[in-house]
C-alpha cells in the first residue's frame, strides 16, 4: 500500500493506493470521519462488481449505508442525475456529517462530488476510483462538475475529497477501451511534468497495459504525486494548474461535438494532445519531434490520434466555451518539449482548423 498526501493545509487529505485497498475502505473512512452513516454512489457497471465489497468494508467499520446507482456513462453527468442524488440524501435524512462516497470512474466521482458540495452547502466526500483515468487524474484535486449540452464540465465547483482510496485490483475488470482511455491521462503527466516518466511509459508500455503490478503501481503513484504537487501549488487553477489541461481544450470540444460518451474522454484527450503538440511545433513553441514521439506512444497503445470530421464553425464556437478561455478567446496548453508545456493565447483559428482537419 502506498499513501501520499495532497497538501492543502487544514484541507489536506491522503491518497491510499494499492492492490486490495477496497478491503480497507471502512477503516480508512472511519479514521477520517466521525459519521457512521453514508451514501454510496456508484453506476450500473461498477455496483455489481464492487458495491458489495465496499459495503462489507464500511459495515465492518460500523457504517449504515444507503446506496444510489446511476446509469453508466458520460450522459449521467446531468442536472437530472444531480437532483436524483439530492433526493437520495433528503430521503435518508442525511445531515452535514453524512459522507457521500463515490465508487466508480470519473463520471461517478464528478457527479457525486458536485452533489456533495451542494447538499446542505457541503457534506464530506470520499473518492473510491475504479478506473485508471480516475485513479491517476479525476479523483485527485477537487474538480467536480456536470456537463452542459454545449460544453463539458462547465457546471461545477472545486470541492476537495476527504480521502481517496484507489484499489488497483479493480482495473482487472476494466474494458480494454476504458483502460486505454485512462492511459492517455498517464501519458499527459509525462508530457507536462516528467520526461523520465514518459520514457518509462515508452519502455514499459506492454507491462503497464498488461496490468503488471510491478510496472503499473509506480506509474499510478507517480501520476498522483505530480497532480498532488500541482494542486497544492495552485488549487483553483489560477496559473500552474492549467497545465493539467494539456490536450483537453480540443479534447473537450471533440467530446461535446461527437456526443458525450461516443468518444471517451481519454480518447479525446489523446487526439487533443497530439494536436496541441503539433500546434506548438507549428508556432515555434515546441521542440521538433515531440509531437511525433507523443503520437507514436499513443498509437502503440491503441489510442486514436486523428480527429473525426468536425464542422469548423461548431468547433470554433465550442472552443469559446472552454474553461480556460478569456473573453471568449481560447487558451491552449502546448508542449515545449517532453516534460514541459506552455500556455499560449490567441492561436490563429486557421491553424487550429488545419491541425484538426475541421472543415
Amino acid at each position: 500500500m502506498h499513501t501520499l498526501t495532497v497538501d492543502l493545509g487544514e484541507r489536506s487529505y491522503p491518497i491510499h493506493i494499492g492492490e486490495g485497498a477496497l478491503r480497507g475502505l471502512g477503516a480508512f473512512v472511519g479514521a477520517r470521519l466521525e459519521a457512521r452513516r453514508c451514501l454510496l454512489v456508484s453506476d450500473t457497471r461498477v455496483a455489481p462488481l464492487y458495491g458489495d465489497a465496499a459495503c462489507e468494508s464500511l459495515e465492518a467499520a460500523g457504517f449504515t449505508i444507503s446506496r444510489h446507482t446511476i446509469p453508466e456513462g458520460e450522459p449521467s453527468k446531468s442536472i437530472d442525475r444531480f437532483m436524483a442524488i439530492q433526493d437520495a440524501l433528503v430521503a435518508m435524512a442525511a445531515d452535514r456529517a453524512t459522507p457521500v462516497i463515490a465508487l466508480g470512474g470519473g463520471v461517478v466521482g464528478d457527479l457525486a462530488g458536485f452533489a456533495a458540495s451542494c447538499y446542505m452547502r457541503g457534506v464530506p466526500f470520499v473518492q473510491v476510483p475504479t478506473t485508471l483515468l480516475a485513479q491517476v487524474d479525476s479523483s485527485v484535486g477537487g474538480k467536480t462538475a456536470i456537463n452542459h449540452p454545449l460544453a463539458k464540465n462547465t457546471i461545477g465547483c472545486f470541492y476537495q475529497p476527504r480521502l481517496v482510496v484507489a484499489d488497483t485490483a479493480t482495473l482487472a475488470t476494466l474494458e480494454r477501451r476504458q483502460l486505454l482511455a485512462g492511459f492517455a491521462e498517464v501519458v499527459k503527466y509525462g508530457v507536462i511534468w516528467d520526461a523520465e516518466l514518459f520514457a518509462q511509459l515508452e519502455r514499459d508500455l506492454d507491462a503497464i497495459l498488461a496490468l503488471d503490478p510491478d510496472a503499473l503501481a509506480p506509474v499510478i503513484h507517480r501520476c498522483c504525486a505530480i497532480k498532488a504537487e500541482v494542486v497544492a501549488r495552485d488549487e483553483r487553477e489560477g496559473g500552474l494548474r492549467a497545465i493539467l489541461n494539456f490536450g483537453h481544450t480540443l479534447g473537450h470540444a471533440v467530446e461535446a461535438l461527437a456526443g458525450y460518451g461516443e468518444v471517451l474522454h481519454g480518447e479525446a484527450v489523446a487526439m487533443g494532445m497530439v494536436a496541441a503538440a503539433r500546434l506548438g511545433e507549428a508556432l515555434g513553441v515546441g521542440e521538433a519531434g515531440s509531437a511525433t514521439r507523443i503520437e507514436r506512444l499513443l498509437t502503440r497503445a491503441g489510442l486514436p490520434t486523428d480527429f473525426p470530421a468536425l464542422p469548423a464553425d461548431r468547433l470554433l464556437a465550442t472552443l469559446t466555451h472552454d474553461k480556460k478561455a478569456v473573453a471568449g478567446i481560447p487558451r491552449f496548453v502546448l508542449a515545449r518539449r517532453i516534460g514541459e508545456v506552455e500556455i499560449v493565447e490567441e492561436v490563429d483559428e486557421a491553424l487550429v482548423l488545419e491541425i484538426t482537419g475541421a472543415e
